[in-house]
């Protein structure tokens, strides 16, 4: 595992290389600094993506919340409502949406596939029906300001990236909580056979995962500021593939934060570089899809060797 994780940092400062060589543009203070701008909101949501899928699970609904939550919190800014009270709502609506999803799959006994998808479609709706598909916005400057401002030279998103990776991180390798999300994922019925709740820890696994979202939300309203309904769009293909690439196997039971970290900004390099080198968004879905199934498959033969 530190080996996987080892090569993936090496990748991607490989990929760097590889950019800087193509366009000089790339390895600029600007670029790099806007590059980490735009990775910390895939990079929020692959935090919670990180938590299902070693224990694992699946979460297809996470872009869908983001829109949800993000619809939320505009709403009642628009309405006049204090900043606090908000930010509160959405945060109510992203971990209310992710219980529902860990309560179908512990409680119902739905696959996380089902369950999750089914909670896509019906978060996209909700915002839609509720904005009437438009977006939402005239915000005062409060919510604006987590987006403009900074710590020193650090944006705003990218300060809000790094705490939520510290907490998290301190989360998943410091409590009894963490401890058993990857025992779920590593062996779910000798856990609960240790007398562990196994219920109720992957709907509390799902509930972080739908707070991830809600955070991601509040960032990227900030950002636009507006709330688009329509916003989070393969916001799970983005959070699935830097969870993957950063060496948390689908299989469940394994994973970090640090490596779940650099799969993302492995994406939002990628995707930068490609966007600097002039390659359309069609085909930069075609190299995205690759890489993914890439990741994958060395997930596969490396766990296929370790058994």
């Amino acid at each position: 595992m530190r080996a996987r994780r080892f090569g993936t940092v090496i990748g991607l400062a490989v990929l760097c290389a590889v950019l800087w060589a193509l366009t000089p543009h790339f390895l600029t203070v600007s670029n790099l600094l806007n590059v980490v701008q735009q990775t910390s909101i895939n990079a929020i949501v692959a935090v919670g993506m990180t938590f299902v899928i070693i224990s694992g699970g699946i979460d297809l609904s996470v872009g869908s919340i983001v829109a949800l939550s993000g619809v939320a919190l505009g709403a009642l800014l628009q309405a006049g409502q204090p900043l606090p009270v908000a930010v509160f709502a959405a945060f109510a609506v992203g971990v209310g949406c992710g219980l529902l999803n860990g309560a179908l799959v512990s409680v119902g006994g739905l696959p996380p596939f089902i369950a999750t998808l089914g909670m896509m479609s019906v978060a996209r709706g909700a915002a839609l029906v509720f904005t009437e598909g438009r977006p939402v916005s005239g915000f005062d400057e409060g919510l604006r300001s987590l987006a403009t401002g900074s710590v020193g030279f650090i944006p705003g998103p990218v300060v809000v990236m790094i705490v939520v990776y510290v907490v998290a991180h301190l989360v998943l390798t410091r409590t009894t909580f963490g401890r058993y999300v990857y025992a779920i994922g590593g062996n779910e019925e000798a856990t609960r056979l240790s007398g562990v709740a196994v219920r109720f820890h992957k709907t509390a696994i799902y509930g972080v995962s739908g707070l991830m979202s809600a955070v991601a939300a509040i960032v990227l309203t900030a950002r636009l500021n507006s709330a688009q309904p329509i916003a989070g769009m393969m916001y799970e293909l983005d959070a699935i593939a830097a969870t993957v690439i950063g060496g948390t196997s689908l299989m469940g039971g394994e994973g970090t934060l640090a490596g779940t970290l650099v799969g993302a900004l492995i994406m939002g390099v990628l995707r930068n570089g490609l966007n600097l080198l002039g390659v359309s968004s069609f085909l930069q879905q075609i190299v995205i899809g690759g890489v993914i199934v890439g990741a994958v498959l060395v997930d596969t033969v490396l766990k296929r060797h370790r058994v």
